[in-house]
């Protein structure tokens, strides 16, 4: 099985923000996916929502289902997971230009945890804002700031607690904040912002599907009940657009499920350890930071512990291959790991000690499986 490399500039999720502003009139955004969206848009981002996913489990979610039927999936980007997805749509960039290489990454002489803003790793929280200042961490213009610039208005209906946080400045900041608690006051405050002016963007953002897949496992009992929550949030918006207003609903990866055989624990298993200096990453896909010196010992070492049940592969050769997208700049490069090692099937490199909770988890995403990559792209009009 090769990975599955994503399609960068032709169906990944760097791609959809700026082929929906290319319908707004935005000035140099392209639209490569073929939208064709009218001027007021909601892109919803359901968190965990993969393509293999609603399609065993379309019967839990009818309204999607319909609408994927005429679609075919993109790719999330590499690595899988939330806080890089996110920075792909909020910029148009693939994590080698955004930089947000991963859920947790060496950041100068930090481990920056991005979702967060922390420093990772370490018992007390340690925001890092003032540190890893997050407009300098990620200093490109986002895709918002530029449709906001052209007078559209971008509305970001999004948990409360993100306001301000280190992951919403380095990549969503252009927008507005309409913070929401629940599914109720999420759809109320999506409606308002798609009729608050013409030309409108309104990035809507659900959570707990990602959240119960990791703690019960995607596809499970509870993994369907809110799926079918999420179909009827999806329909709801949908019926209630205004005339020409577009829903597009996406997601940030997909998710494989991990038992305990699948498991390997970094933090107790010795030769993995040999020559390792700093381990980012997630479970599914980790950067190996090395010792000076130690790279061959370390590749051979993690061949050999994991075999055919992980693609490793150097930073060079990572990047030669696209995995990060088709150009990585200079600054990027030191925040990708020595070595890359994306997990086959499912397997998890886990770390009991300094990830307790996340190590336990059911559910896990980041690498280059089709499971984890490919992810839906659902575009209805309302065109009464």
């Amino acid at each position: 099985m090769d990975p599955l490399v994503p399609r960068y500039g032709a169906g990944s999720l760097a791609d959809v923000v700026p082929s929906l502003l290319a319908g707004l009139g935005v000035p140099g955004m392209v639209d490569v996916l073929g939208l064709d969206c009218a001027s007021r848009v909601c892109l919803l981002l359901v968190d965990g929502l993969g393509w293999h996913l609603l399609d065993e489990h379309r019967a839990d979610a009818p309204f999607l289902a319909a609408l994927a039927a005429d679609s075919t999936p993109i790719t999330a980007g590499f690595p899988a997971t939330t806080a890089t997805s996110i920075a792909a749509l909020g910029t148009g960039l693939p994590a080698g230009e955004h930089g947000l290489v991963g859920y947790t990454f060496a950041a100068g002489d930090e481990l920056l945890n991005a979702l967060r803003w922390h420093r990772h790793g370490v018992a007390e929280q340690v925001d890092l804002r003032s540190v890893l200042v997050p407009e300098q961490v990620q200093p490109h213009p986002t895709a918002f700031e530029r449709a906001t610039d052209a007078g559209v208005a971008v509305r970001l209906v999004v948990p409360q607690e993100q306001e301000g946080s280190g992951l919403s400045r380095a990549v969503l900041r252009g927008g507005r904040f309409r913070g929401v608690y629940a599914l109720g006051d999420l759809l109320s405050r999506t409606l308002d912002a798609l009729r608050e002016r013409d030309r409108v963007c309104c990035y809507t953002y659900h959570a707990d599907l990602d959240s119960i897949g990791h703690l019960y496992g995607p596809g499970t009992d509870p993994w369907r009940r809110q799926l079918a929550f999420v179909d009827h949030l999806a329909a709801a918006i949908a019926e209630n657009l205004p005339r020409g207003g577009t829903l597009a609903v996406t997601a940030d990866h997909g998710m494989v499920t991990v038992t305990d055989p699948d498991r390997v624990d970094f933090d107790t298993h010795d030769t993995l350890r040999d020559g390792v200096r700093l381990l980012g990453g997630e479970a599914r896909v980790r950067h190996v930071y090395t010792a000076p010196g130690a790279l061959a010992d370390v590749r051979a070492t993690w061949t050999e512990t994991l075999g055919d049940r992980a693609w490793i592969a150097t930073r060079d050769e990572a990047i030669a291959a696209g995995w990060f997208g088709p150009r990585v700049a200079g600054h990027v490069r030191p925040r990708i790991g020595d070595l890359v090692v994306a997990g086959r099937g499912s397997l998890a490199v886990v770390r009991t000690v300094a990830e307790p909770g996340v190590s336990g988890f059911t559910g896990h995403h980041g690498s280059l499986t089709a499971e984890e990559q490919l992810v839906p792209l659902l575009v209805t009009t309302n065109t009464g």
